[in-house]
């Protein structure tokens, strides 16, 4: 049994974020506790949307809640995503990269293939903001954050955070 209570938001540059998360080859009690704890986490965070990764843990899963609420939350296991349709720029954050916004570039359209919690198979179509949380998401699992496709002058604007992050991590890890 894995106790996943202890799971909190990662923030950069812990090397999990950096990972190619691993599949879940499972879906057990734990991997029910862990979606719990993670939507608890998005929800506490107001964010709308979270990753393994995000939560320190290395797995191919993410849950998504487009209101923010426990009720409308959806877990994805081992997601596939199919982007398609123009690509939109529009700012983003990221809850690893406190204090970090930018423009980035997402398709508008996004189909994303995934398991649910019961082992169910399910395809899901999300358009504007529904569609951009499953591609930051799944960026997650790829090892990659926002940082990573902000435009020239966003990273200048982030680099004295990103610095500042760097510096905490390495305070905190003492």
């Amino acid at each position: 049994m894995t106790d996943y209570s202890h799971c909190t938001i990662t923030h950069y540059p812990t090397a999990v974020l950096r990972e190619k998360a691993q599949p879940i080859e499972e879906i057990n009690d734990d991997i029910r506790r862990l979606a719990e704890r993670m939507v608890d986490i998005m929800v506490e965070t107001k964010g709308v949307g979270l990753a393994g990764p995000q939560a320190g843990v290395n797995l191919r899963i993410f849950v998504v809640s487009i209101d923010g609420t426990n009720e409308n939350a959806r877990v994805y296991i081992n997601p596939t995503i199919k982007p398609e349709g123009k690509v939109v720029a529009f700012e983003e954050g990221c809850l690893s990269l406190p204090g970090i916004f930018g423009k980035v570039n997402r398709y508008a359209k996004c189909t994303v293939t995934a398991t649910d919690l019961d082992g169910h198979e399910f395809t899901e179509v999300g358009e504007g903001l529904l569609a951009r949380a499953f591609q930051h998401e799944f960026d997650h699992l790829e090892g990659m954050m926002i940082k990573d496709r902000l435009g020239y002058a966003a990273k200048l604007r982030a680099k004295r955070r990103l610095k500042q992050l760097e510096k905490e991590y390495d305070e905190n890890s003492k």
